[in-house]
């Protein structure tokens, strides 16, 4: 008997539909509670600043009154950052810095691609319209630290950012117990963070919104966190602009049954380790396969030291889907909109060409999920809990803005001041007509 059996569900039964909405839905986000410890938060470190910010992480991250006795204790100096990296065994430094240049590459190359760049044109009578693009001034990078550090996020984070032309960037990181992770450091050195600081959750959220004595506020935060972050970034919005609100993590992976049942068991492993509360869902038209996979997961299984984690997301929130076909697969996927899409299949762009919705696609049996995560360039903060269906990966467009440029010549004025005139009467705003008609020649 299975020791961790996985959900099975069918796309030809006649309550499916019923059964993937109860198994996608999540609504921690709603959570009463926190809101409401979040919005307190938020007024407190708004009102009393860097007070409030050392209140709160003594509190949260367990750290003594020695160990954040000003907020200037908690923040970590260039040199502190270099250290750490000049400390780094010799591979991991390696990695860091290999994985550092490819994230750089390919946004490098997403600026040139995505219209990131400033351009004009001239019409007939000489009037000139365009688009300034600028860089934002300041923007602060979240970067988790509760039950996983994550030094990949302050690549993907950072590194667009600068590639961006941003001209100040802040980092924040939880350090429970006071436990600074060198990785972490070392990626903020390599990743050109200008400033660092050891604090986490809603106060940092706010401390990056408002400003606080010590930390100045920023234009734009950006980075996953848990549901108090999630919650003070919905909150701040306005003040301050966010990237996204991050949910627990998914991953979908189309197989169609040959892969090696190992590499897709492992890949839905991947992502259920973060966090109990992380998706991890199997669509394939050959049952036997998933009964494969199946295998795959109780052999490996107590092998994994995040164990007992692995197992309560796959069995609280993960599916394996028997569907029809590989193309009723793509349809489900298309409604799923997951995060990550895995499509583990022989001649894997055929169904790439059906996917509308995914935060990002993984393609081919080699392209594990985790190469994503880490080096293989594109950003993995990506959308999920369906936002795929409106929203797009971080990327260099996330730190930029857009200025529209206008320059009307005489001739111009003359044709466009009868328009605008004309229009501007038909909506009752005389000073608009006005205002065009006096630059008309008689």
């Amino acid at each position: 008997m299975s020791a961790c059996p996985v959900r099975r569900l069918n796309s030809q039964s006649a309550d499916f539909q019923q059964a993937l909405k109860k198994l996608l839905a999540f609504s921690a986000e709603d959570d009463a509670a926190i809101e409401a410890a979040t919005a307190k938060i938020l007024v407190d470190v708004q009102r009393r600043g860097d007070a409030a910010v050392l209140e709160y992480t003594q509190k949260f991250d367990r750290l003594s009154s020695d160990q954040a006795k000003s907020i200037k204790a908690l923040e970590l100096s260039k040199n502190e950052l270099l250290s750490a990296l000049n400390s780094l065994p010799k591979d991991q430094r390696a990695a860091l810095e290999a994985a550092a240049e490819r994230v750089k590459s390919y946004h490098e190359r997403q600026k040139q691609e995505s219209g990131c760049h400033s351009w004009d044109y001239a019409d007939a009578d000489g009037t000139r319209l365009g688009q300034k693009v600028t860089p934002l001034d300041r923007v602060g990078i979240y970067v988790p630290g509760g039950k996983a550090a994550y030094p990949s996020s302050v690549l993907m984070n950072a590194m667009p950012a600068k590639v961006a032309g941003v001209g100040e960037i802040i980092m924040v990181v939880p350090t429970p117990d006071g436990v600074r992770n060198p990785l972490v450091l070392a990626a903020a050195a390599v990743a050109g963070v200008d400033r660092a600081f050891t604090i986490g959750g809603a106060q940092a959220v706010a401390a990056l919104a408002y400003g606080t004595e010590t930390i100045p506020a920023v234009d734009k935060i950006v980075g996953p966190g848990n549901a108090y972050v999630a919650a003070a970034k919905r909150r701040v919005f306005g003040t301050a602009g966010i990237d996204m609100i991050a949910g627990p993590s998914e991953i979908l992976v189309l197989c169609d049954g040959k892969t090696n049942p190992d590499w897709v068991a492992m890949d839905l492993f991947s992502q259920a380790e973060h966090d109990e509360l992380a998706q991890s869902i199997l669509l394939c038209p050959d049952e036997s396969f998933m009964n494969q996979v199946q295998a795959s997961i109780d052999k490996f299984l107590p092998e994994m030291p995040r164990q007992a984690v692995i197992k309560k997301s796959l069995q609280d929130r993960g599916a394996m889907i028997l569907v029809k076909d590989m193309q009723e697969a793509c349809e489900i996927a298309n409604s799923i909109a997951a995060e990550h899409l895995e499509i583990s299949a022989e001649n894997p762009r055929q169904w790439a060409e059906l996917i509308r919705h995914a935060g990002a696609i993984f393609m081919g049996p080699y392209t594990s999920e985790s190469l994503g995560d880490y080096c293989a360039g594109p950003n993995h903060v990506l959308p999920t809990m369906r936002t795929a269906r409106f929203s797009s990966p971080l990327g260099v467009y996330d730190f930029i803005k857009r200025s529209s440029m206008i320059e009307v010549s005489d001739a111009g004025a003359q044709n466009l001041g009868k328009i605008a005139s004309t229009l501007a009467h038909g909506e009752g705003l005389q000073a608009h007509a006005r205002a065009a008609e006096l630059r008309l020649k008689k």
